[in-house]
C-alpha cells in the first residue's frame, strides 16, 4: 500500500532484495538533495521512479549505480554495502548495473557494432569474432538482426536506437538494468514500443528494472513498485494502482496533474 517516507522498509536480509537503500542522504555544500531514502528494489521486478523536475532523481539514480557517493546512510548491491567501499571494488560494483541513457546516448561516429561491443572491449579480452557473435546474439534476442551492425546511430529509427542502447547494457550480463528517462522525446506509439521492450528484456534475460521517469503512463503499464520522490523524500511508494487510488493525497495529486487517465491503461502484465 501507498507509504509515507517514514515508513522504512527492513534492513536487506531477504535473498529477494537485491538494492536496499537504508537513511541514504546526499547534500551538495549546503543544499540537501536526497534527505533519508530509504528503499526496496526486489530482484525481477520492476521499479519506477516518478517525480518531477528537481525531486531528486538523477541524483539517486546516480548513487545507486555507485556513480557517486551518498552524504550519509547505506546502500546495498547483491547484499554488500557499497557506501565504504574503495573504488577498485565500486568497479566491480558498477558492472552488476547496464545502463540504458535518456535518447539511448549511443556514439554517433561508430557503427552499431563497436556500440554495442564497447562494454565487452574495455572489461573482457574476448577476440574480436567472438565480440562480433556475442553482439549479433543480443541483437537477435531484441528483435534486431545482423544489417544494423554496419549502421550508423543516426540511421537508425528512435525505437531501434533504444534497442541497440539496451543491448549494449546487457552485453555484460548486468543482474541489473537501469532506464533513465527512457521515453523521453518519443512519440507515444514508439512510447509504448520501448515498455513492451523494458518488460520483454525483464522477462527474457531475468533482470531487475529500475526505471527513472516522468512518464506516468509507461509506469502504469510496467511497475510492480512505484516511488514517488518531492523535494528529495519519497512521499509515496506501492503499486501504481495504489499510488492512483490509495489514501496519499500528494501522490493522487501527482498522478491527476499528469492529465493521464491511469484508468484506461492496459497493464502490460498481471500479478
Amino acid at each position: 500500500m501507498s507509504t509515507s517516507a517514514d515508513d522504512k522498509p527492513g534492513a536487506p536480509t531477504s535473498g529477494r532484495d537485491i538494492v536496499v537503500l537504508q537513511g541514504v542522504r546526499k547534500a551538495f555544500d549546503t543544499q540537501e538533495v536526497l534527505r533519508g531514502i530509504d528503499m526496496v528494489c526486489r530482484r525481477t521486478e520492476t521499479t519506477c521512479i516518478v517525480g518531477g523536475s528537481g525531486a531528486g532523481k538523477t541524483t539517486l539514480l546516480r548513487l545507486i549505480v555507485a556513480l557517486d557517493k551518498p552524504t550519509g546512510g547505506h546502500i546495498y548491491v547483491d547484499g554488500d554495502d557499497i557506501v565504504p567501499m574503495g573504488e577498485r571494488a565500486l568497479n566491480r560494483v558498477r558492472q552488476k548495473f547496464g545502463m540504458v541513457y535518456q535518447y539511448a546516448a549511443l556514439l554517433d561516429s561508430i557503427t552499431v557494432l563497436d556500440n554495442v561491443a564497447f562494454p565487452l572491449v574495455e572489461h573482457t579480452n574476448a577476440s574480436r569474432r567472438e565480440i562480433r557473435e556475442r553482439v549479433v546474439d543480443k541483437l537477435h534476442a531484441l528483435d534486431l538482426d545482423a544489417s544494423v551492425l554496419s549502421k550508423y546511430p543516426a540511421q537508425l529509427s528512435g525505437g531501434m536506437r533504444k534497442r541497440v542502447g539496451l543491448a549494449r547494457a546487457l552485453m555484460l550480463d548486468p543482474p541489473i538494468v537501469v532506464y533513465d528517462e527512457p521515453t523521453s522525446g518519443l512519440d507515444p506509439m514508439t512510447s509504448r514500443t520501448v515498455d513492451d521492450l523494458i518488460d520483454d528484456t525483464r522477462r527474457r534475460f531475468g533482470v531487475t528494472s529500475i526505471v527513472i521517469t516522468h512518464d506516468i503512463a509507461s509506469c502504469f503499464r510496467i511497475a510492480d513498485q512505484a516511488i514517488l520522490l518531492d523535494h528529495g523524500q519519497i512521499v509515496a511508494r506501492g503499486s501504481p494502482a495504489e499510488l492512483a487510488h490509495g489514501e496519499n493525497d500528494t501522490a493522487r495529486e501527482f498522478i491527476r496533474k499528469s492529465g493521464v487517465d491511469v484508468d484506461a491503461i492496459s497493464r502490460r502484465r498481471e500479478h
